[in-house]
């Protein structure tokens, strides 16, 4: 039956490899439901299908992320209006339809019916190519720190099977000298036939910082224990190649660090976040991948209510004023504000002044440091609003 000339809403379970849609009109009856390939010809076959439906079709997803990417810029380029339904309500919502399993085609009949029955949805709108770029090179700089712990975890617990005091002596995340040394000698045998003098002489080569203290400490370490522990060999092979591969890694993300820093300070907003103390252009691009052009935020207390630096309201009853953290809220957003805050701390100025008059008034660091964050929150705003500069000194204002 022809449903033209109203409104339907189209719920999109978006995946991958394939999406399904389910489309219900202003009664909530279905009126079709499919799968979709994630491919250009197929989802644009899906919005004519649309079309035919209604004059004005409501789209809604629940992923926003690189899986829905085509699906987005396709929607956004013939028009359509798309809201975002967040996954935590899908799932909660979900026990209120007929039926314990849980399908692709029940997803997407929870998501439209959500966005039928609400208006506080999120509009969706595919980002400008600054903003598109920074989010890959920033994710994929979040992909490589992942690999570079799960390196430096892998080397430590093999270098326990070779020599506990040699995984003792020195932090392998914070310091290159000792993973250059581990590339060609990873045994106490091997560190003391070399000696303190030939060692230290073989990391100057190699440009190494500080070595004669990493020479010292090894070959230390290297005589505290005589004996050649079971499989030794073998393991001082792979600490080998791990350290190989973390100094590759460390060039690598060296390399994307510098393509963030220059694309992120392409945007007019750059120097305004950098001249904020704490936030470098790491953490600036950052905050850019995320917000974007700060237009899905009404206010201050929107942004701080998305880093999770704003408490929630727990009232019942004749209880009032109860407030608790949320939970709900972007994990990397919050982590960014607060590490600038963290930063801007440990310098003499405003930041460093506020924190430690929380402490005086017997806050503890973490919360000292977050409630310096919300307040970082409503100045970062104010000077991207204002277009000027951040500096120690109020704004002088002009008397009415």
């Amino acid at each position: 039956m022809s449903t033209s000339g109203r409104r339907i809403w189209v719920g999109v379970d978006a995946g991958k490899g394939h999406h399904w849609a389910v489309a219900v009109d202003a009664d909530g009856e279905t009126l079709f439901s499919t799968k979709v390939i994630n491919d250009e010809a197929q989802i644009l076959t899906l919005i004519e299908t649309a079309r035919e439906r209604a004059e004005e079709v409501r789209w809604a997803v629940d992923i926003s992320g690189r899986a829905s990417t085509l699906l987005l810029a396709l929607l956004v380029a013939h028009g359509q209006q798309v809201v975002y339904v967040p996954g935590r309500t899908v799932n909660r919502m979900s026990g209120a339809y007929k039926g314990e399993g849980k399908t692709d085609a029940k997803d997407a009949r929870v998501i439209a019916d959500q966005a039928r029955m609400r208006r506080d949805f999120a509009p969706l709108d595919t980002p400008p190519e600054l903003v598109s770029t920074l989010r890959v090179l920033t994710n994929h700089r979040a992909d490589l720190i992942a690999d570079r712990v799960r390196l430096i975890n892998r080397l430590r617990d093999l270098l326990v099977g070779i020599c506990p005091a040699l995984e003792r002596a020195f932090d392998y995340s914070a310091a290159k000298g000792p993973v250059v040394m581990l590339t060609e000698y990873q045994t106490p045998a091997a560190l003391r036939r070399i000696g303190v003098k030939r060692l230290t002489t073989w990391l100057e080569r190699r440009k190494v910082r500080g070595a004669v203290d990493v020479a010292a400490k090894a070959v230390e370490a290297a005589q505290s224990q005589q004996l050649a522990l079971p499989g030794e060999k073998r393991a001082a092979q792979l600490v080998c190649d791990l350290a190989h591969e973390l100094l590759a890694l460390d060039e690598r993300i060296k390399d994307n660090d510098r393509k963030i820093r220059e694309t992120f300070r392409t945007d007019d907003r750059a120097e305004i976040i950098e001249s904020m103390p704490g936030m470098g252009p790491i953490l600036g691009a950052e905050f850019i991948a995320i917000v974007g052009d700060l237009s899905g935020y009404r206010d201050a207390g929107r942004l701080a209510s998305h880093a999770g630096l704003a408490p929630v309201a727990r009232d019942s009853g004749r209880r009032t004023g109860n407030y608790h953290r949320p939970k709900r809220y972007n994990r990397r957003l919050r982590h960014i504000f607060y590490m600038a805050a963290q930063t801007a701390m440990m310098r003499p100025g405003p930041s460093r002044d506020y924190y430690l008059k929380k402490r005086a008034e017997g806050l503890l660091h973490t919360q000292a440091l977050l409630s310096l964050a919300r307040r970082r929150v409503d100045v970062l705003w104010a000077i991207l609003r204002d277009k000027r500069l951040f500096t120690s000194a109020p704004p002088v204002t002009q008397a009415p």
